[in-house]
């Protein structure tokens, strides 16, 4: 094989029929519903208007006109500026693989095999669709971990797979060289699929259904007019719109800029290969599994007779930085070269591939997006203009589903699952510069195939966001984690700890930073601690009259009718009753808000709470999260320390809890001091303008030192408010819980006297009964020391039935073992089962949670375990213990 690199003849069309689509074969069969073909002398006419204007003809855009109109969509416009899957679809891979570490792209990617494997029936359009499998290959023991862990969540969805041997491996793939092997995963249903015939058997459906579709036609930009889109200018003349969808792939950002409101859409494009073999001497059969040597960064798959095979490289190629613009992909330029690695690597786990003879290295373009997670939803700045894109080279695995949830999205308001991890709004403006974009997808490519164990951290584009603290906290230890392009202390590391070893460990087990926590947590429940909680969002709503208090009690399940000084924590619900934000709101003067939301609801909080504003109000929306410095002084002591940089007391009498008071502290004035932490720990939240944050920082450590100060980080954060059976937005709470689902009905005011978002589904809700609920759980017969620690995502199970996956995982310091939260509901298997979780379904269930394809016996509670739990648990130890030692 290597000698014929150089020297092998360039692979003709003719050759890869599936993977070069020729459009004029099949555009007669949709002229007369709109389609103007390459090879047609007039194109149709462009209308002069249309309810929804799509812009990309490859499978993506072509995705979602056909689930529009399966919707019942009219009026639907798709246009290519090239030809119709003339872009990166016409080089695809082929390979539509469930086996995603993310539950909602899993979900996306089996719903596309679905879609795929039907579409021949539905049109008479043959797709090439061959049912091969998969096999995910593990070199190493934490390889193997982390594909065992991903077993078992694609287990949990109804995704078949297998934990397999090396030995069965080889009985899967007659030419896999096991000999390195520790394991695999064996996914059955996975596919491979001719990626332009997919595209025209999508189009063929959509075109019969109504939808327009115009090749050879630009969009030049997005007309938009008091932030709703109004329509779309092309060369080909303008048509009026009320929606408008980019799925323009590696053109999205650019087209984005375009629009009259510029949309930010954070891609960037890299090159990516493949080589193609002329059959081999005992041809490879089509059904023959798809092979990802994830630590060889590689995937091969039959081809032809031959093989396929590509990989993500080290070093990846980004391009078009500039910009630059094609109307279709060309063959780019062979790198043999830069592809040396990825051959050697094939070559090690197919060595009789070594005499085969390559026909082509092909080059093309793929988009990539800044954390490794597509792009969907509308955009923030642009009522009506909604995006899919950036598929990080998963684009026929995901087009399918992700067609579909946008399309519902765009119908119903949202789409049928919780899809926050793809939302546009999870990103803000700060992704979108060009620079940042070049140097993290040159991180993400390689990302891809590495092995990511839990808690690791993006290398590129950091510190964009700092508090004024940085410096200080990092001189003192700080080891940094980012959260929405903010820095963030994950904890301390003492003088004498050997900081190069603590920020290289990486383990599925017991981690390095382990007692560094664990002495946090001690410090924040002994004596006093201080965390920087800059990162949180912070708005403030004002208005004139009543006008910002009306809002609120729309937005807000709980009163915000209370008085001045006051804090509420509230959930902001949509019409399904689930959480669009939760948040911490001070009524800082009668017509005057300060809300506290998490870091990554920067843009969507702002976006949810200006969708509701009148357009012609008097209210003021600010965000002020760069204004304010937090500091969470936390434990008993804080108490102590505020009281002598204040010289006011801080009793509960004097300060009850959830109270804000605007005070000096040192020499400062006009600090917002809150009694509240965030972690059911006593303590005060300080929220500091940034030009005293140095002083009031200073001030409070040198004050604090003989109560025992430290500084602390998220981490300990963490266990506390895991071990207190804390939910957090976008972790536990996402768009689809509800208050009566975590046992949050506390926190729902049906009598307030206004008829906020989302009362009438929770009040059906209070009626009928919930069908999954939020539990604690603890670990039972977990040895931490040894066995493999729950981080999230790990199955439960009750009775020996899956019924849920944890959302959050910490080691609890307090009570002395794992703690996991998650949502439990009734097994699907068991029609008899009840389909409403009571109190008496939680406690008469017997629990395991699965790690790594371990289960461990958990302990199930509906309410926190108070630390007495853990003393009372270590007397009857003790108690035993002296009991068997005297027999």
């Amino acid at each position: 094989m290597r000698g014929c690199v150089r020297s092998s003849k360039a692979l003709a069309p003719a050759m890869f029929p599936r993977l070069l689509f020729d459009v004029h074969r099949w555009g007669s069969l949709l002229g007369r519903r709109g389609l103007a073909s390459a090879g047609e002398p007039q194109p149709t006419p462009l209308p002069s208007q249309a309810r929804v204007v799509i812009c990309g003809g490859g499978i993506v855009g072509s995705s979602v006109a056909y689930h529009l109109a399966k919707l019942g969509w009219k009026d639907v416009v798709l246009l290519e500026q090239g030809r119709l899957g003339a872009g990166t679809t016409r080089l695809c891979a082929g390979i539509v693989s469930t086996a995603k570490h993310i539950p909602i792209e899993s979900k996306m990617a089996d719903y596309s095999n679905t879609l795929y494997q039907q579409l021949e029936q539905e049109t008479g359009v043959k797709t090439g669709y061959v049912k091969t499998g998969s096999l995910c290959l593990a070199q190493n023991q934490d390889r193997f971990i982390s594909l065992k862990r991903l077993a078992s969540r694609l287990k949990v969805l109804g995704i078949p797979c297998d934990v397999i041997t090396p030995k069965q491996v080889a009985e899967l793939h007659p030419l896999v060289n096991i000999h390195d092997l520790v394991g695999a995963v064996h996914v059955p249903g996975d596919a491979v699929v001719s990626p332009p015939d997919v595209n025209h058997a999508l189009v063929v459906a959509a075109a019969k259904n109504g939808v327009q579709i115009h090749e050879h036609t630009s969009v030049n930009h997005v007309m938009v007019q008091k932030g709703h889109v109004t329509g779309v200018e092309t060369d080909r003349g303008t048509i009026d719109c009320d929606y408008f969808v980019n799925c323009a792939g590696q053109w999205a950002y650019e087209l984005g800029l375009s629009t009259e409101d510029p949309v930010s859409v954070p891609v960037h494009a890299c090159e990516h290969f493949y080589l193609l073999t002329k059959p081999l001497e005992q041809p490879l059969q089509p059904h023959t599994p798809v092979v990802m040597d994830l630590d060889g960064r590689i995937y091969v798959r039959a081809w032809q007779g031959g093989v396929l095979s590509g990989g993500f490289e080290k070093n990846p190629k980004p391009i078009f930085t500039e910009g630059r613009s094609q109307l279709e992909i060309q063959g780019m330029q062979e790198d043999w070269d830069h592809f040396e690695p990825m051959l050697s690597a094939l070559l090690r786990r197919m060595p009789s591939l070594d005499s085969c003879e390559i026909h082509q290295l092909i080059n093309w373009p793929e988009s990539f997006t800044p954390d490794m997670r597509c792009i969907m939803g509308e955009t923030q700045t642009v009522h009506g203009y909604f995006v899919l894109g950036g598929m990080n080279s998963s684009g026929l695995s995901f087009a399918g589903g992700g067609g579909r949830y946008l399309a519902e999205w765009m119908t119903y308001g949202y789409p049928s699952e919780n899809v926050w991890p793809l939302d546009v709004k999870r990103f803000g403006t700060l992704q979108s510069s060009r620079t940042f974009l070049r140097h993290r997808v040159m991180e993400v490519m390689p990302l891809l195939y590495e092995l990511k164990v839990p808690r690791w951290d993006f290398q590129t584009g950091r510190q964009l966001r700092t508090s004024p603290l940085y410096d200080r906290l990092d001189t003192q230890g700080a080891r940094w984690m980012e959260k929405h392009g903010f820095e963030r202390a994950k904890y301390f590391v003492p003088s004498g700890k050997d900081l190069l070893a603590l920020d290289q460990s990486k383990t599925f087990y017991k981690p390095d930073w382990f007692d560094i926590v664990g002495a946090e947590v001690k410090c924040c429940k002994e004596a006093v601690c201080v965390v920087d909680m800059s990162s949180f969002t912070k708005f403030e709503l004002s208005s004139s009259g009543d006008q910002a208090l009306e809002l609120l009690q729309r937005l807000c399940a709980n009163d915000l009718d209370v008085p001045v000084g006051h804090i509420v924590h509230t959930g902001m619900l949509n019409h399904r009753g689930g959480y669009e934000n939760d948040c911490s709101v001070v009524r800082l003067s009668k017509n005057r808000f300060f809300i506290i939301s998490p870091s990554d609801q920067q843009v969507h909080c702002w976006s949810w709470i200006k969708q509701h504003m009148p357009s012609d109000s008097q209210l003021l929306l600010e965000d002020v999260t760069w204004k304010y410095t937090a500091l969470n002084v936390i434990g008993p002591r804080a108490m102590d320390v505020l009281s002598e940089l204040s010289y006011v007391p801080l009793t509960p009498d004097h300060f009850p809890s959830l109270f804000c008071k605007e005070m000096s502290v040192g020499y400062a004035n006009g600090i917002r001091v809150m009694s509240m932490t965030h972690t059911g720990e006593p303590g005060f939240m300080l929220y500091i303008p940034i030009e005293y944050a140095l002083h009031v920082y200073n001030e409070v450590m040198s004050v604090g030192q003989k109560y025992g100060i430290r500084n602390s980080g998220y981490y300990a954060l963490r266990s506390l408010r895991i071990e207190k059976f804390f939910a957090f937005w976008g972790q536990d709470l996402d768009a689809f819980t509800t208050p009566l689902e975590c046992g949050r009905e506390f926190r729902v005011k049906f009598d307030k006297g206004t008829e906020f978002i989302g009362r009438e589904a929770l009040l059906q809700q209070r009626q009928v009964g919930v069908r999954r609920r939020f539990i604690m759980f603890l670990l039972e017969d977990h040895n931490t020391e040894l066995d493999l620690w729950p981080w999230w995502g790990e199955p439960i199970y009750r009775n020996e039935e899956p019924v849920g996956v944890t959302s959050s995982s910490a080691y609890s310091y307090t009570l002395e073992r794992h703690v996991c939260l998650g949502f439990v509901k009734p097994p699907q298997t068991d029609p008899g089962a009840p389909t409403v979780v009571t109190a008496d379904f939680i406690n008469r269930g017997e629990y395991e949670v699965e790690i790594g394809g371990h289960r461990y016996p958990a302990k199930a509670k509906l309410y926190p375990f108070s630390s007495l739990f853990a003393q009372q648990r270590r007397r009857k130890d003790d108690m035993e213990l002296s009991s068997f030692q005297g027999k």
